[in-house]
């Protein structure tokens, strides 16, 4: 098995009410993310958060869950390692600064807070369907919102 540590760390962001058309979106960027060996980090909770997780759990992925609330049953299913926080929205900082890149798809304003924070830490972020912002590489389909965030990292 390899070390962990090793691992990159892709954040999936978005919302919990989430269209068809994102949850959809965020299952496919999930599972591709697992195929290539990366590490799914989100919010834990459901909408894009639970389908990024289910599409990386179909493939054999690994998925982290940094919840805002105090309990670690509050995950989606999918999450193998669900940390609990009790930090409400501030634990937004938390999901993109354990990561070395970041996927929004869909989104409102906690997304919008966490597109933020990656860009405030210089990470890299990709949008699928989100908010249109200054530095914030657009990409039109979840076979390139990985590619594009996979470019460049390496571990």
């Amino acid at each position: 098995m390899t070390d962990i540590r090793k691992r990159l760390r892709i954040a999936v962001i978005g919302g919990s009410r989430a269209g068809r058309q994102a949850v959809d979106a965020a299952f496919e960027v999930g599972r591709l993310l697992a195929r290539s060996g990366a590490v799914v980090v989100c919010g834990g909770l459901a909408g894009v958060m639970e389908a990024a997780c289910r599409g990386a759990r179909e493939e054999g992925g690994l998925t982290i869950g940094i919840l805002p609330g105090g309990s670690p049953a509050e995950a989606n299913p999918w999450v193998d390692v669900p940390v609990a926080t009790g930090l409400g929205y501030t634990r937004n900082a938390l999901v993109v600064m354990n990561a070395d890149a970041v996927i929004a798809v869909d989104g409102e304003y906690g997304t919008l807070s966490e597109i933020a924070y990656g860009k405030i830490h210089g990470k890299k972020v990709v949008g699928l369907g989100t908010w249109e912002v200054k530095g914030v590489d657009a990409a039109s389909s979840p076979e390139e919102a990985v590619r594009m965030a996979l470019e460049g990292l390496a571990r």
